[in-house]
């Protein structure tokens, strides 16, 4: 069963805004949210920025009017605003009304609670009852629940590349008939887990990161939390709803290489978006603006241009660039809040800068959009590319 998956609503929160509008804001003059560390006790404050929101859990709670949060992980609630902003926005006013689902993502799940309590675990059985939180399902039942969703809720984890496969789940589950909507994305909070994780792998910079530069260094990781609604074209129709884009194509493949790094030649990458393509019906050229995934790590940036050369043919890539420098690596959510930023962008037919860009690679003839570009923007094609060779690439489209 063939139809079009429609966009009807989107929502974010992340380091450079706590809504749509504000993140649009920050993208279009240039303001980005990389920052010390605030929030919660690590030895590297001070020493490693990152994409932290400047909101508390209790403050976001209260954006929420949540009394009691508790059991609710930081995860979690950023996944609600995002969700409720998505909802919001897509004018839905009965959210059991089609058959509707979430499907939600997330790589860090409850991590800041496991981290809170762990050592009170034993001694404590009234602190046990935190466990359950830890589970990366635990996220997405919550925002169900504060959403009053009753239809079906999964949960994915493919580390960077969550939300591009919940996205791509969602609009399977569409076409074959078995949901009429689905909410879809991911969230993911800061932890200094991941914060010790990605620092042992000497894979983060000690300053602000510089996607594509020749002298690139490492990531800064970042929190957020980002959802779209997918509708059907009958539900769109039988409610004459508002379109803000279309899903048009999307691939998965897996490099089958490394569990940390890319192929040298961007094989998983090539395939993904290769599949995106078909799936889209688009010819290459019809693509206007690539939101890359960007890593800034030197790795990612050299597998990536490799597989969009071998895509795009050299000296023909379309004007692309990475919006990590804006809110840094925001792991399972990335994709979640580049697929809003994609929508943005033709929506506004602009293009976002890539902060922080000197150097041009030495390996190839790539150079990154670094001021914000007014274009007509009918189809982007987003990156986006996870530990274990997990590659997904999603393709926006006009409506």
């Amino acid at each position: 069963m063939s139809q079009k998956i429609a966009i009807t609503g989107m929502g974010i929160i992340s380091s450079i805004g706590n809504n749509v509008e504000e993140n649009l804001q920050s993208l279009k003059s240039g303001k980005h949210g990389i920052s010390d560390i605030e929030l919660f006790e690590t030895r590297h404050a001070g020493n490693i920025k990152t994409g932290e929101i400047k909101l508390s859990n209790t403050e976001l709670a209260e954006k929420l009017h949540l009394k009691d949060v508790k059991n609710a992980t930081r995860t979690a609630l950023l996944g609600m605003i995002a969700a409720k902003e998505a909802v919001e926005n897509a004018g839905i006013a009965d959210i059991n009304g089609y058959k509707t689902g979430l499907i939600s993502s997330t790589s860090v799940g409850g991590m800041d609670m496991t981290e809170k309590y762990f050592y009170s675990y034993e001694d404590f059985p009234d602190k046990q009852k935190y466990i359950d939180s830890h589970d990366a399902g635990n996220s997405s039942l919550l925002i169900a629940d504060y959403l009053g969703l009753k239809g079906t809720v999964s949960t994915i984890s493919t580390a960077c590349s969550s939300a591009a496969n919940a996205i791509m789940i969602g609009a399977k589950l569409i076409k074959n008939g078995i949901l009429d909507r689905v909410i879809v994305g991911g969230t993911d909070a800061l932890s200094k887990f991941t914060l010790n994780g990605f620092n042992t792998l000497m894979i983060l910079t000690d300053s602000y990161n510089t996607p594509f530069d020749n002298n690139r260094k490492g990531l800064n990781l970042g929190e957020a939390a980002a959802f779209i609604i997918l509708e059907s074209e009958d539900v769109v129709k039988k409610e004459n709803k508002k379109v803000l884009g279309y899903l048009s194509g999307y691939g998965n493949a897996n490099d089958a290489h490394h569990q940390t790094a890319s192929s040298e030649n961007g094989q998983g990458a090539y395939l993904a978006m290769e599949k995106a393509l078909k799936i889209s019906g688009l010819d290459k050229e019809q693509i206007d603006y690539i939101n890359v995934h960007g890593t800034a790590t030197p790795n990612n940036d050299l597998s990536e241009g490799i597989a969009m050369i071998r895509i795009f043919g050299e000296n023909k890539v379309p004007d692309f660039s990475s919006t990590k420098a804006f809110t840094g690596h925001t792991l399972a959510a990335a994709a979640g809040i580049e697929a809003v930023y994609s929508l943005l962008a033709i929506q506004n037919n602009i293009i976002f800068p890539n902060l922080n860009f000197k150097t041009k690679m030495e390996e190839f003839d790539l150079i990154p959009v670094t001021e914000l570009r007014e274009k007509n923007i009918n189809h982007v094609l987003s990156n986006s590319f996870g530990f274990g060779g997990n590659c997904s690439t999603l393709i926006f489209s006009k409506s």
